[in-house]
């Protein structure tokens, strides 16, 4: 890994113009009321967007409304005063797109509803459904590049490829959308997920923590830790780091399997057995999911992602940068543009075990100044970048941009 002492951020994109908290900086001198659609607010990238969406688009003077199946992440709408629709959106039933499109219709028509934003297919249908009858503006934003099975799955798929505009949380998942749906590019703006600096950064993260969560993991003090955070599924690729620690042949290092398998029992035995079978007993340990990862990230030595499918983003890497550490990812979907090569990450082919034994050898070898260096180069790029604030700003530019299409 070539450490460099600059970062290019040449191309980045750079954050629009804030918009005034009084509403006056809207097309119109109106700010718009945005109905969010989602299926549920449980957790993941969707949901936890559209509670940021909300909290932007109240702070800066506009109306936000979120409908979806409820879950545990409604109290955040609830503590800020944002009014949550509940209805089963989550559902994939013909009958109940239609239904939830009748209801979503007569909210529309009720709080005078300017923009509806979709983020999930079942419940895009039925927004799209309601914004054809009420005339109201419909965007979606793309978080995945969805499997394409089929023609059926494919229509399926389609509706969120049909907002006045599209979202994509990257350029990897821009390209999907090119390859596969008949969209304008024009339509399509690219604003990736961004994480929250006041959580992901060192000085957050206090002594007492790290104590605490060094202690429930027994982390000893003179191993190296290697962390592959993800939920236990195989295309994240645990079975490609153990084989890579096989093949570093370090006994003096620990790594952590961070996630749960959803019920995926069987896929966690084979891992345990592959543990065993390369004698990296002692070496290899799987905890459940962890509710501080902020803490994770800074008791760790370097942070890998050995995804063996794309990922349509990537945030534990961001999260990781923005905590000052060394990554290493495979050189696939939208990771390819969340790190620096050579400057703040290795990047290797996936499933390349060899490949990602040499990465770790060479990031576990670094000195005090070369990691000091790297963390600089990666929270810089992060703040940069990838951030919640920027996040919701571009997000806000959209609603304007579509609040001036249609008062011209």
């Amino acid at each position: 890994m070539e450490l460099s002492s600059h970062l290019n951020t040449d191309d980045a994109p750079r954050n629009p113009a804030a918009l005034p908290q009084d509403g006056g900086g809207w097309p119109g001198g109106r700010a718009p009321t945005v109905l969010q659609v989602v299926p549920e607010l449980v957790t993941g990238g969707a949901e936890r967007g559209c509670i940021d969406m909300a909290l932007a688009l109240q702070e800066a003077g506009g109306l936000p409304l979120v409908a979806s199946q409820g879950g545990p992440m409604v109290r955040e709408l609830d503590r800020a005063g944002i009014r949550h629709i509940t209805l089963p959106l989550a559902s994939k039933n013909p009958l109940t797109i239609r239904r939830n499109a009748k209801k979503l219709a007569r909210i529309i028509v009720e709080s005078r509803v300017d923009i509806v934003h979709a983020r999930s297919r079942a419940p895009a249908w039925s927004a799209w459904l309601a914004c054809r009858e009420t005339g109201a503006a419909y965007m979606t934003t793309f978080h995945a590049p969805y499997n394409i099975s089929g023609a059926l799955k494919r229509r399926y798929n389609s509706v969120m490829a049909r907002g006045e505009r599209v979202i994509a949380i990257s350029d990897f998942v821009r390209r999907h959308i090119l390859e596969n749906y008949d969209t304008d590019p024009a339509r399509i703006r690219t604003i990736h997920r961004g994480i929250d600096p006041a959580v992901f950064s060192p000085e957050q993260v206090s002594p007492a923590r790290l104590v605490t969560l060094a202690k429930e993991w027994r982390l000893p003090d003179d191993r190296a830790v290697i962390l592959l955070p993800g939920r236990l599924t195989r295309w994240k690729g645990q079975t490609v780091l153990i084989d890579a620690l096989a093949e570093l042949g370090r006994k003096d290092v620990l790594a952590l399997l961070v996630g749960s398998d959803q019920g995926r029992s069987g896929y966690r035995q084979e891992l345990v057995e592959r543990v065993r079978r390369a004698g990296l007993d002692g070496v290899v340990r799987m905890t459940d999911h962890c509710s501080d990862m902020a803490a994770a990230y800074l008791l760790s030595d370097v942070v890998v992602s050995a995804s063996q499918e794309p990922e349509a983003f990537g945030r534990v890497i961001v999260e990781a940068q923005a905590m000052g550490k060394p990554v290493i990812v495979s050189a696939i979907g939208a990771y390819q543009e969340t790190v620096i090569p050579g400057e703040t990450a290795w990047v290797v082919p996936p499933a390349d075990a060899k490949a990602l034994a040499k990465a770790l050898d060479e990031a576990l070898s670094l000195t005090p100044e070369q990691r000091d260096a790297i963390g600089a180069r990666a929270r810089a790029f992060v703040a940069d970048r990838y951030t919640r604030q920027r996040m919701c700003g571009d997000t806000l530019a959209v609603y304007a941009e579509l609040m001036a299409g249609r008062r011209r």
